[in-house]
């Protein structure tokens, strides 16, 4: 018989994580909330010998305030859209070809007869996809990369792994490729430059560096990567990827052998990989380029699958709707740099930062230096932009205590790179993301650990590279 006066039992309510959206909505507005507490402030600028405009050491003031209104906050954000068109453009047109090609079931029978060819050692994928996303990353930016997402966790999920994964081949690999700056035009050489150093000097240690990464960020990962496929379950993306409607619920082996359409149709996606990749390096090719040449593999892939102009047109349509949360993500993102540059305090975040390591003693000022570039990620995510700010002001700082100016560059390209992968207003961080339906949120519980590898890593990189660079 029941007992009336026992209380009833309340159920406990989980906390949940709010959506990216949600998030970086909440930092637009604390952002321009702080446009309000901040003093706006500038360096003066100055062009220097390469052409670049940097900034001039002790020139910065305040300035008038530039507070930014609430009523302008949906102006800039759509400014933030408008500045990032070529972007979101390639994101939107390289959803609708992988769509396209999906749809095909092109992709799907490569992937399925590779896994069989493979048989257990499928896994190894991982590695070697690792490896040549960092080997392309040393002279082009990550972000190439976002369309590429869906690949790579679809090749992911045919191993049994998760779509967790699936992002990390881009991002660990591109960002060892990139962070140690081996051939990288839009940190290192211009920071090589403003050094007045030669180009392409201290490449033994950032090749050292590269191997060193590579070798740490490929081993966790393959380790997470077993723990996966030996329970899939123990991925915190495991309800998400079963929602994640790539493969559209089938077995891979559904989707039949490769037929002539279907290995022209893979031909055709590679082959614009290929040129992608040939024209960042060799014709300096940007966003706009990277967009047509995916509108064109859309079209072509149509074709070659057999569909009519018209299901082409809808399977174009619905490609670009799966790629509308990364569009949104990414331009709200963008839009946080946009309202700090309107307010005027971006600068002012900058030089306080740089004072903060006149105050910490000699011994520590190059791993504060390296502390500095990630916390000024988190207001400047463009690696040449923050070159001209820091770089100018380190230097100076390097000579007056002994320091090398290669070791300023090594925790300069150490704190820009690796830190574009933690803070949500990375453009490369939140497309891939976006792309592969991987929320920040859940990217951040899984990354925290490899963040902190990856910081340990470079304070030690940093602190040794005296030893190595005299100059």
């Amino acid at each position: 018989m029941a007992k009336y006066n026992e209380a009833p039992v309340k159920e406990k309510k989980h906390f949940k994580m709010p959506h990216s959206l949600v998030i970086l909505m909440a930092m637009v507005l604390i952002i321009m909330a702080l446009t309000w507490i901040i003093p706006a402030g500038e360096f003066e600028r100055v062009e220097n010998a390469a052409g670049k405009k940097v900034i001039v050491p002790g020139s910065f003031q305040t300035i008038e305030s530039h507070a930014v209104s609430p009523l302008d906050v949906p102006g800039l954000i759509a400014d933030a859209f408008i500045d990032n068109m070529d972007l979101l453009l390639m994101i939107m047109f390289s959803g609708a070809a992988f769509s396209i090609i999906i749809k095909s079931g092109a992709f799907q029978s490569t992937v399925a007869q590779m896994v069989r060819k493979a048989k257990d050692k499928g896994i190894w994928f991982i590695p070697i996809l690792t490896v040549m996303f960092a080997a392309l990353c040393t002279t082009i930016g990550v972000n190439t990369f976002i369309a590429f997402a869906p690949m790579t966790v679809l090749i992911a999920y045919s191993l049994g792994l998760d779509s967790l994964v699936g992002v990390s081949i881009i991002i660990f690999g591109g960002a060892v490729g990139f962070s140690t700056g081996m051939f990288q035009p839009s940190t290192t050489l211009l920071s090589q430059s403003i050094a007045g150093l030669e180009p392409y000097s201290g490449l033994n240690y950032r090749f050292a560096a590269f191997v060193v990464f590579l070798v740490v960020s490929i081993a966790w990962l393959m380790l997470y990567a077993r723990k996966i496929q030996k329970n899939p379950q123990a991925s915190i993306m495991y309800e998400l990827d079963q929602n994640n409607n790539i493969f559209e619920g089938k077995d891979l082996d559904s989707y039949g052998a490769l037929n002539f359409r279907r290995v022209l149709i893979i031909l055709a996606l590679f082959g614009t990989m290929a040129l992608i990749v040939y024209g960042g390096a060799a014709w300096d090719w940007d966003m706009r380029e990277i967009a047509a040449a995916f509108l064109v593999l859309a079209i072509v892939a149509g074709f070659l699958a057999g569909s009519s102009p018209s299901t082409i047109a809808k399977d174009f349509v619905d490609g670009v709707k799966k790629m509308t949360g990364a569009v949104l993500i990414i331009g709200v993102a963008r839009s946080i740099g946009n309202i700090m540059e309107a307010g005027m305090i971006i600068d002012t975040v900058v030089n306080f930062l740089i004072n903060v390591i006149q105050y910490i003693p000699r011994p520590l000022q190059s791993l504060s230096m390296l502390t500095t570039n990630f916390l000024i990620n988190l207001v400047l995510t463009s690696g040449s932009g923050q070159a001209a700010i820091v770089m100018p002001v380190f230097l100076p700082i390097a000579d007056a205590i002994g320091m090398s100016r290669q070791a300023v560059i090594t925790a300069f390209c150490f704190g820009d790179g690796f830190g574009n992968y933690i803070v949500p207003t990375s453009s490369a961080l939140m497309g891939i993301l976006g792309a592969a339906n991987v929320p920040y949120e859940k990217w951040i519980s899984y990354f925290w650990k490899m963040f902190v590898i990856w910081y340990l890593l470079s304070c030690a990189f940093v602190l040794m590279a005296p030893v190595f660079h005299h100059v």
